[in-house]
């Protein structure tokens, strides 16, 4: 054969070769993915659609449209009083609700430098309008009134309401709310220990009001007042620490359904349901049970006769 025409027969071949493995990449790679395309793609279209992904977790940190993006923002009261908080310290993760904050950050992604307290008076806290927290903790009770304005989450602590007096006050030995119609009563502003001393007690006297439970407490070792009304673990502590002189007369009658301790948010917040969330996991791995025994006296004082 001639040189030029075993040359030419070369190139020929060679070229077969490279256009056999054109056609057998390109059949390959129809063989994957042609299928998918031919059902998923609109008539006349030259690719297919990509493949949807999946909705992102709304309540993963990074979907939480809390104030301060990548910041958990939570408000209290100051003082901020034990067995809630310790040294008067939201921050330190010491006390129960300073604990319980802290726990359902860590289960939303927040690390403790990732979470900041601001100041919020107590009776502020429940008010109709914006908010300059992500929710509050302060010992504030689920209501209905108050949810007319605000948005609680799940009850994370079932609560009675106490009365303390001095050991040696005529009604150190009450056994019945009827005994405490004619004492002098005092309650802090805007609680529902003053609701329960209004609704219950009914007494034939003016309730005293305070701005604050310190000054309830002052009245009572003064000898100003006969009695004050708190929730129960704050009954504990007070008559532990802070007024050894004095006593747990009695708790109120349980309710039906109870009194329960809520996360308090702006109305209709929507961080609400991933705090919910959290709460019932940690509920459900007994974390929340432990931070409460941890914290929380027991609950055995006497109970009124109404």
């Amino acid at each position: 054969m001639h040189p030029r025409s075993i040359a030419l027969t070369a190139i020929a071949a060679a070229a077969g070769l490279i256009l056999v493995g054109c056609a057998q990449e390109s059949s390959g790679g129809a063989s994957s993915s042609a299928a998918p395309a031919s059902s998923s793609a609109e008539p006349g279209s030259s690719s297919a659609s990509p493949s949807p992904t999946a909705a992102p977790d709304e309540c993963a940190k990074e979907s939480l449209a809390t104030i301060a993006p990548g910041t958990l923002t939570i408000g209290t009261d100051s003082p901020a009083y034990p067995p809630y908080f310790v040294d008067d310290d939201p921050t330190n993760g010491q006390g129960f609700e300073s604990a319980v904050a802290y726990a359902v950050a860590n289960n939303l992604g927040f690390t403790p430098a990732e979470v900041t307290w601001t100041i919020v008076p107590f009776n502020k806290s429940y008010a109709p309008g914006a908010k300059d927290f992500d929710f509050d903790i302060n010992q504030i009770s689920i209501t209905p009134k108050r949810a007319e304005v605000v948005t609680f989450s799940d009850g994370y602590y079932t609560v009675n309401q106490a009365v303390i007096a001095l050991a040696d006050s005529p009604i150190a030995n009450a056994t019945a709310l009827t005994e405490l119609k004619d004492v002098r009563l005092g309650a802090q502003v805007g609680t529902t220990s003053l609701k329960y001393i209004e609704d219950f007690i009914q007494p034939n006297s003016d309730i005293f009001v305070y701005n604050d439970t310190n000054d309830a407490k002052s009245a009572l070792k003064n000898g100003q007042i006969d009695g004050i009304v708190v929730d129960l673990p704050t009954a504990y502590y007070i008559t532990a620490v802070e007024i050894p002189k004095g006593k747990i007369v009695g708790q109120f009658p349980a309710q039906e359904g109870g009194e329960q301790f809520g996360m308090l948010f702006q109305k209709d917040n929507p961080l609400v349901n991933c705090v919910n969330q959290a709460l019932a996991e940690l509920e459900a791995s007994g974390e929340l049970q432990a931070i409460q025994d941890e914290w929380l006296a027991g609950t055995t004082a006497p109970y009124f006769k109404e």
